[in-house]
Formats: structure tokens, sequence, C-alpha cells
């Protein structure tokens, strides 16, 4: 597999009042296209912070994240903003859909902000494709957690990126539609050859990727 992300001696301070937080420590990592890693460890193990500095939204204190070979943190933000949009499908524990706009514009106006017959031709698209074509005019309240999800999913799979990061997505569901969830991520690994980088707190579900990273006070634990 070839090298798609390189964490480099990452470290992320935080402020909290006069005292100063280490989040993420030293943190090194490879990551290859085409992988499927979960990262899993306790609450307040910098889980959702290391993801975010992958995905380029939340800058390191320190290190450097480098994307085949090039630094997404000497990008400037606009051009950073533009990548994340192109290279980052992003899912995260709550789906933050819109209820004003049905299924299919949920998914259509996240290709480029704005309804394009081109947005709905590939949302439909993804709707089959995940089996939810006949939730396409169904609204957000209409649906369960799980059809929510993956909703959220297709929404992150728009752009067609190259990597999908997932924030606990699995959080809020009942069994049977979590199983669902990570069927979907391991059909989109194999079929579409996406990298999926997984936060979870649940271990049954973390055991499901080729690769586990447990985090603990900010340091890799193993991996």
């Amino acid at each position: 597999m070839n090298n798609l992300l390189q964490l480099t001696s990452i470290g992320k301070k935080f402020h909290n009042g006069q005292e100063e937080v280490s989040a993420l420590k030293n943190i090194s990592l490879q990551i290859e296209a085409e992988n499927y890693i979960a990262i899993v460890g306790p609450s307040g193990a910098g889980k959702s912070t290391l993801l975010h500095i992958i995905g380029g939204l939340d800058e390191p204190s320190g290190g450097s994240v480098t994307y085949k070979g090039r630094d997404i943190y000497a990008m400037g933000e606009k051009e950073r903003a533009l990548w994340r949009n192109q290279k980052i499908g992003f899912v995260f524990q709550f789906y933050h859909l819109i209820e004003e706009l049905n299924v299919l514009e949920n998914i259509a106006i996240a290709a480029c902000g704005r309804l394009t017959k081109s947005a709905f031709k590939t949302a439909l698209n993804l709707l089959k494709y995940l089996n939810m074509e006949e939730r396409r005019n169904f609204f957000p309240s209409q649906l369960s957690g799980g059809e929510r999800q993956k909703v959220a999913l297709a929404r992150a799979l728009i752009n067609d990126p190259e990597v999908i990061l997932c924030d606990e997505p699995t959080g809020n569901l009942d069994k049977d539609s979590q199983d669902k969830v990570v069927e979907l991520l391991e059909k989109l690994n194999i079929e579409k050859q996406k990298t999926i980088i997984l936060v979870t707190h649940n271990l049954e579900l973390a055991k499901r990727a080729k690769k586990t990273i447990t985090l603990k006070s900010g340091e890799i634990a193993s991996n």
C-alpha cells in the first residue's frame, strides 16, 4: 500500500485557564492508502483531536501532517479548505443534517454548497449504492438513527474523497444500526478503495478494522 498521510511528532496543547494541557504528545504515524484504521482509547485520550488534525480542521501545536508528501498546514487557509473539501469526507456522531432539506438535498448541497443537476445525480447514485434510494424525499425527522447516519455517510462521499474520517459514527446507534454502518465502511474500503479512519470507543467494532491504534493520555500506547 502507498503511504498517503504521514504524521510526524504531532503535539497539541490547549490552555485551560492558567494551565497548559497537552492533548497530544509526539504522535508519529503512517497512514497507507486503502487502509482501514480504528483509533481507540479512553475518553480524553485525544482521539477526536487527532482526527481533526489529520483532516485539516485543527492545526497542531507542533509537528507536521503531510498528504502525499505535502505539508497540509504549510498551505494557506483557502488552499487547505479546498484540499479538505476534495480529499476528505467527515462523518460525526451527530449527523448534522439540515432539517429543512430532504435526504437528496442534504447530500447534494455538500457538493459545492448549492443544489445543481450534477450534484443531484451523484447524490441519487450514492443513495442507490447505500440502498437508501426509497428515502430520497424523506426529511431527517422521518428517518431512524441508522438511516440518518447513512445519509451523513453519503454526504461525506459526494466529492469522492480519498479519505473518510469517522468520529464515533455509531455512538448514538443501536447494535443492529451500528453493524450496518460498519459494514458500509468495510464495503467502501474494499469496493471503492477508500481509506477509512474510525474513532470509536466500541472495541468490537474496532476489531473489524485492518489496524487498531490505541491512544492513552495523548500518546500512542500501541499500534
